[in-house]
C-alpha cells in the first residue's frame, strides 16, 4: 500500500492525467458490451431486477478491465482492487482525490449501463406490442399485413394477399394462419435477441421463382432474414 500512497501524493488536489482517457476508454468498453450486458440482465431473474435498482451488472468488470489495461501501458500506475473489487478501495481509501475520480467514472458509467436496460425494455414492450399488433388472433384468426399494419391479410392454400398490394405464392407450401404467425413471431424474435431496433417487412423478388419472398430486414443491424 505504500506505492499506493506515493502515487497519490503525486497527484493529490490535481486531476489525474489518466482521467479522461481511463473514462473514454470504460465508456466505449461499455457500449461495445452491451450484448454481454444484456444477456447478463436476461438471466437474472424479474425479482433480481426489481431489487437490483442501481447495483452494477458489468459495471466493475469493466473498470477493472480498462484499468489492466491502462496499467500495462503505464507500469507507475497502481493496483486498486484488492479481492473484494472496486469496492473494497472505495470503503477503505475514500480521502484520497484519485478515488473520488474512480467513484465519478463509476457514477457515470452506471448512469450509461441504466440507459442500455431502459432502453431495451422500452423497445421490448415495442417489440411485444408489435408482434401482437402483427399476429393478432381474432375469432376469425385474421393477422394483420406486416406491410402496411392496418388491413388483415387474406389467407389460403394458393396466395397470401392484401389490398395493399401484397401477394404472395404460397401454393404447395401448406400455410395456415398458425404456420404464418409462428413465422412471424420466430423472425422478429430472432431480431430482437441482437437489435433494440424495429425491424420492417417487406416484398423482394424471387430469382428461383415467379413468386415473390416476405422478407424481415432492419437497416440498423444489417439483419435480413426470408419469412417466407
Amino acid at each position: 500500500m505504500d506505492a499506493l500512497h506515493r502515487h497519490r501524493s503525486l497527484y493529490k488536489g490535481t486531476t489525474p492525467p489518466w482521467k479522461e482517457t481511463y473514462r473514454k476508454r470504460c465508456v466505449d468498453r461499455l457500449k461495445n458490451s452491451r450484448t454481454r450486458l444484456l444477456e447478463r440482465y436476461r438471466q437474472m431473474g424479474e425479482s433480481q431486477q426489481r431489487c437490483g435498482s442501481g447495483a452494477s451488472i458489468i459495471v466493475q468488470e469493466v473498470m477493472e478491465e480498462e484499468w489492466g489495461a491502462l496499467q500495462s501501458e503505464d507500469r507507475r500506475l497502481p493496483s486498486l482492487w484488492g479481492p473484494d473489487g472496486i469496492a473494497e478501495i472505495f470503503s477503505v481509501m475514500k480521502e484520497y482525490d484519485e478515488l473520488a475520480v474512480l467513484e465519478e467514472i463509476q457514477q457515470e458509467l452506471l448512469s450509461h449501463e441504466m440507459s442500455i436496460i431502459e432502453e431495451y425494455e422500452r423497445n421490448l414492450q415495442s417489440e411485444q406490442q408489435y408482434i401482437s399488433s402483427v399476429v393478432e388472433g381474432m375469432e376469425e384468426m385474421h393477422i394483420i399485413c406486416p406491410i402496411c399494419h392496418t388491413r388483415n391479410l387474406n389467407i389460403n392454400s394458393h396466395f397470401i394477399s392484401c389490398p395493399c398490394g401484397l401477394y404472395i405464392n404460397t401454393k404447395n407450401q401448406n400455410i395456415t394462419p398458425d404456420i404464418l404467425r409462428h413465422l412471424l413471431e420466430s423472425r422478429v424474435s430472432e431480431h430482437m435477441e441482437e437489435c433494440l431496433h424495429n425491424p420492417v417487412f417487406s416484398v423482394a423478388p424471387n430469382t428461383d421463382s415467379s413468386s415473390p419472398n416476405l422478407m424481415i430486414s432492419c437497416q440498423v443491424c444489417d439483419y435480413l432474414s426470408i419469412v417466407l
